[in-house]
C-alpha cells in the first residue's frame, strides 16, 4: 500500500485543553510556560499539505546504504498497540529498479519525509510518539533543520535532532544539537535508557526550544538541556529561526555500521502522532475595582456647625483603583519541578560526524569514497 498523498484525529480543541492541562514547560532560566497546540498531523490520514518525500541513494553525507524512494515506503494503517491509525516507514531490502546508489546497486530502500516548505515552526515544544525499529544496520530518527538550510548550507542552518537510534544500542536513544562550531565530534548529545528494548512500546520523545536554550525528554522526563550560554561558548546561536521536520528510517552509514547476517528486515517506524506547541502569552487582567459607596448624608447643621454624633464620626477611607493591567494571584503561569541540566559530550568515538544535513556523524569528510556523490542532508 502506497503513502496516498488529510487530517486530525479528533478536533483541536480537545488536544489543546489538553496541553493546557497538563502541558506546562519550565523555560531555559526556569520561567514556567503554559502551552497550546499550533499545529499536528494524527496520521488518520496522509496529508500531501504536510509532507514531501526527498530521494536518492547518494549516501546522505554518512554513507548511508538505503535509497529514498517517493513514497513507495511509507503508508497509513491501523496498529492495535497505538489504539489508532498510523504512519509507518518501512526499511527493506531491495530498491526500485533502476535505482542508483553511491556503492553500486542499492541492497536496501526507506523513506525520507519533510515540512519543508510547507509546516516550519520558531519555539516550541515539538514531539512525537513512536515506536521504534530495532536491528543492527538500522537509524531512525525524528528531527529538525533550519528552514535556510538550502541557501546557507549545514551546520550554518542549525539541527536539533529530537529523537535517534542506531540499533548496536538497544536500549538506548539520543538527542543532539548541531550548529556553526559545534558539529561533527564537537556536538552537543544526550542519551536516554528506555530500560527496554527501543521496539517494545510507543514513547513520547519532545525538545522544548525558546531563545534561551533546549530542553529533550522521553514520556515527560527530561534526560538532557542546553542553556544559550552553553551554546554560544563553543560557536553560534543559530535558533531564533523556522525549522522544519524530518522523519526518516536509514540503514547502515558511519555510525550505526552495516546490517551483519543477524539483521532483520523488513524493519517499520510506527509514528501515532506529531505536535507541535507554542507558548501562551500570559493573560492581564483588564478593568478596576469600583469605588467605595458614597458616605451617608449627615445630620442637619445645629447653630453651632454639626451636631455632636457628626462631629464625632470617622470620616469614610476610600480604597484606591487598581491599575489597569495588574495581574492577580489567579494570572500566575502552571509550573512544574525543576529540569536537571546536564553537560555535552563531543562523543567523537560514537557520533563522529562531519558531513552535511541531519548530523553527518564524520569529523573527517576526507574519509569518503572517491566515486562518492557531493554529500547532503544526512538520513
Amino acid at each position: 500500500m502506497r503513502f496516498a498523498l488529510g487530517g486530525a484525529r479528533g478536533p483541536l480543541a480537545t488536544i489543546t485543553a489538553l496541553a493546557l492541562l497538563a502541558g506546562c514547560a519550565t523555560g531555559a532560566q526556569g520561567a514556567p510556560q503554559a502551552l497550546e497546540l499550533a499545529w499536528s498531523d494524527e496520521f488518520d490520514t496522509a496529508d500531501a499539505s504536510n509532507w514531501s518525500f526527498e530521494t536518492g541513494g547518494h549516501g546522505w553525507g554518512n554513507r548511508e546504504l538505503q535509497y529514498y524512494t517517493d513514497g513507495a515506503n511509507a503508508f497509513i494503517q491501523y496498529d492495535e498497540m497505538a489504539g489508532s491509525r498510523v504512519l509507518v516507514i518501512e526499511a527493506r531490502r531491495g530498491a526500485p529498479a533502476g535505482a542508483s546508489c553511491w556503492y553500486g546497486a542499492c541492497q536496501y530502500s526507506s523513506t525520507r519525509m519533510v515540512t519543508r516548505g510547507k509546516r516550519e515552526f520558531t519555539h516550541g515544544r515539538v514531539e512525537a510518539r513512536i515506536r521504534l525499529p530495532h536491528t543492527q544496520g538500522v537509524w531512525p530518527a525524528f528531527w529538525m533543520l533550519g528552514s535556510d538550510f538550502a541557501q546557507i548550507g549545514w551546520p550554518d542552518s542549525g539541527e536539533i535532532d529530537i529523537m535517534e537510534h542506531v540499533g548496536s544500542e538497544p536500549t538506548l536513544t539520543h538527542g543532539a544539537l548541531h550548529g556553526p562550531g559545534y558539529s561533527g565530534d564537537r556536538h552537543f548529545n544526550g542519551t536516554y535508557d528506555l530500560g527496554e528494548a527501543a521496539d517494545a512500546r510507543y514513547h513520547v520523545y519532545a525538545v522544548d526550544w525558546d531563545a534561551g536554550g533546549l530542553r529533550w525528554s522521553v514520556d515527560g522526563h527530561e534526560y538532557f538541556s542546553l542553556t544559550r550560554a552553553q551554546v554560544e561558548a563553543r560557536g553560534r546561536w543559530v535558533f531564533d529561526q523556522p525549522f522544519f521536520l524530518l522523519l526518516n528510517v536509514a540503514v547502515g552509514g558511519d555510525w550505526p555500521g552495516s546490517p551483519d547476517a543477524g539483521s532483520v528486515f523488513p524493519q517499520r517506524m510506527y509514528v501515532d502522532w506529531v505536535r507541535v506547541f507554542r507558548k501562551v502569552a500570559p493573560k492581564r487582567r483588564t478593568g478596576a475595582q469600583p469605588l467605595a459607596p458614597p458616605a451617608a448624608a449627615a445630620p442637619a447643621s445645629t447653630r453651632s456647625g454639626t451636631t455632636a454624633a457628626a462631629a464625632q464620626a470617622p470620616r469614610p477611607t476610600l480604597r484606591p483603583l487598581l491599575r489597569l493591567g495588574t495581574p492577580g494571584a489567579a494570572d500566575a503561569p502552571c509550573t512544574r519541578g525543576g529540569a536537571d541540566a546536564c553537560g555535552s559530550s563531543g562523543d567523537a568515538g560514537r557520533r563522529d560526524r562531519a558531513d552535511l544535513g541531519r548530523g553527518a556523524r564524520r569529523a573527517a569528510a576526507q574519509e569518503s569514497p572517491p566515486n562518492r556523490a557531493s554529500p547532503s542532508p544526512s538520513r
